[in-house]
């Protein structure tokens, strides 16, 4: 099981590490996200988000997108199988790691949600939706020194995040 200390190390070692999947062009849109304006950042954050979708056997990406569509119809149970299998076939898609986090998250199933958030990290360290999930989660536990500094990092990886924004602008 990932503690919160587990995964901060991942967060602040991010620069270090190379994600798991060698995409150079995955590089450029992320070098994009730094110099873009707003209004381009959607688009490039869609293109990122595209980029991490995909996988190298299209099955295992059409398994996500099932999956994805489960838990935007609140059908939890049956997303969480898919995820569950599709993660045993394909142990390196970091995006299914995210998924299953994100369901854990809506479930309030936390320390399952920190084990995949810190398994998504690991094989994708630029991945700021996870960084941002993880700060929700300190935040909720009262860690909000911890939290800000997930925010900040998520922010140097995508400058454009509202809601990271505006937790390190909240003094509370």
């Amino acid at each position: 099981m990932k503690s919160p200390g587990e995964i901060l190390g991942l967060i602040e070692g991010r620069r270090s590490r190379r994600p798991a999947r060698n995409l150079p062009y995955l590089d450029a849109l992320f070098r994009q996200l730094q110099s873009c304006h707003q209004e381009e950042a959607v688009t490039t954050e869609d293109q990122i988000w595209s980029v991490w979708m995909d996988y190298p056997h299209a099955a295992a990406a059409g398994v996500l997108d099932l999956a994805t569509r489960d838990i935007a119809a609140r059908r939890y149970d049956i997303a969480e199988t898919r995820l569950t299998r599709l993660l045993r076939r394909a142990p390196d898609f970091a995006e299914a790691w995210h998924k299953r986090a994100t369901l854990y998250y809506l479930l309030g199933r936390d320390e399952e949600c920190l084990e995949d958030i810190g398994r998504t990290l690991e094989l994708e360290p630029r991945h700021f939706a996870a960084i941002m999930h993880f700060g929700e989660i300190l935040l909720g536990a009262g860690a909000s020194l911890e939290a800000r500094f997930a925010f900040y990092a998520a922010l140097t990886i995508h400058p454009h995040l509202p809601r990271a924004r505006a937790a390190l602008a909240d003094k509370a």
